[in-house]
């Protein structure tokens, strides 16, 4: 019997000046926030399994090392409402998917009223969130977050058609739609909290271009590590790493050179437009300081976390984040661990 053929995951994040670090309030915070799910009954045995396995806590507290308690359990929260959406939806045709989340965005826009008697438990998981995020967010940071939720929320209805049709975009195409399906923009809302930043420099050309940059290689760093389970699972169509290989005519592995090389130039790009963000005076200095500080934590516990949590190599993600080589699996199995097409930086 031959051997299957590996693959080498590229160190996107080698150079990355950042370091791991653990929030004070992990332990805390798991505790509550695991409880607090298991309350809806939501998901089947199968789906627990998943979501017990993807340690969301884990990630809230490497992504978000310097967060407050109150705020790092809405960072927990709203991954588990990513992860509740994806499962959810992951089973439905595109009109199905659109009544989701027609339901998740009626409870976030009105949290204080009581979700209808048999109405989907999407609504009630994401009208408790909101009403803890709405505690420690700032009135501009509410706004950007519900305005990139929807956007997030209803491009899975594109993701949705693509996989029905398999359909395969191009890389311009690909990359276009996973900036929208992988919720990375509104889960810069956690990156927000506890600060009142106005949208006077949440849209200045400077900070937009910052933000754009560091987008991409949150995006990239789910696509590469859920390559391999997706491909299995016949779900690889929206991987941007599929696009690659189909537009350019190439083997996984001058894929994966092409992805490093891209994922490189962009960290290259963020940091010089770090270092040339103006000045907004004595008081707002500091507090865009420690958004982007927090920012360029979430970018490097987000790869921490892929490795530490059993998401996307089950036990053996510590042993393969230092050797980087992964054993490609035949679409034939299914793995035990379940793709998360929608991941937040997920």
């Amino acid at each position: 019997m031959s051997e299957l053929p590996q693959f080498y995951l590229p160190d996107l994040f080698a150079q990355w000046p950042w370091p791991r670090l653990l929030n004070q309030h992990f332990e805390e915070t798991e505790s509550a926030f695991n409880e607090w799910v298991r309350s809806f009954e939501a998901l089947d045995p199968k789906s627990q399994s998943a979501f017990d396995r993807c340690k969301f806590a884990l990630l809230g507290s490497i992504g978000h090392p310097l967060l407050d308690k109150d705020c790092l359990r809405v960072t927990c929260d709203l991954m588990a409402l990513y992860f509740m959406y994806d499962e959810y939806t992951d089973k439905l045709d595109e009109d199905g998917v659109r009544t989701c989340a027609d339901v998740v965005m009626d409870a976030l826009r009105n949290p204080h009223k009581e979700r209808p008697q048999g109405e989907s438990k999407l609504g009630e998981i994401a009208r408790q969130f909101w009403l803890r995020a709405i505690k420690v967010a700032s009135e501009g940071a509410q706004r950007r977050f519900l305005k990139s939720f929807a956007t997030y929320a209803y491009s899975i209805i594109e993701e949705t058609s693509d996989r029905n049709a398999g359909r395969v975009r191009s890389i311009a195409d690909c990359l276009e739609l996973r900036r929208r399906t992988s919720a990375v923009y509104s889960t810069l809302f956690s990156v927000e909290l506890g600060l009142d930043i106005p949208d006077e420099i949440m849209t200045h050309p400077a900070m937009v271009s910052l933000l754009g940059l560091a987008i991409d290689p949150l995006m990239l760093t789910n696509d590469l590590y859920s390559y391999n389970i997706e491909q299995a699972a016949g779900h690889g169509g929206h991987n941007i790493l599929t696009a690659i290989m189909n537009e350019k005519g190439v083997d996984l592995a001058e894929a994966l050179d092409w992805f490093a090389e891209y994922n490189g130039a962009i960290l290259s790009k963020f940091q010089t437009q770090y270092r040339m963000l103006p000045s907004w005076g004595p008081d707002m200095d500091p507090i865009i300081t420690a958004y982007v500080e927090r920012l360029c934590y979430w970018i490097r516990g987000h790869d921490c976390w892929s490795f530490e949590s059993e998401r996307y190599f089950g036990k053996k993600g510590p042993e393969i984040q230092k050797h980087r080589v992964v054993t490609l699996l035949p679409r034939s199995t299914r793995p035990d661990v379940t793709p998360m097409m929608a991941q937040p930086v997920r």
